[in-house]
């Protein structure tokens, strides 16, 4: 089975990685220079504004 790709736009990704604090290593060296860590931390983030957006629209 092959990696899924484009699951989280360009755009949202460095909107989280701005968040975190760690834009500028995307900026300088690529997804690749995040530490895992770093990529764990973008991955709950990203579930976590999910989860508030899924929230909200059951609460309206």
């Amino acid at each position: 089975m092959g990696r899924r790709r484009g699951i989280m736009s360009e755009r949202f990704k460095e909107e989280l990685a701005k968040d975190l604090g760690f834009y500028d290593v995307v900026q300088n060296e690529g997804w690749g220079g995040i530490r895992a860590r770093d990529a764990g931390n973008m991955v709950k983030r990203a579930i976590e504004l999910a989860e508030q957006q899924i929230a909200n629209r059951s609460s309206q």
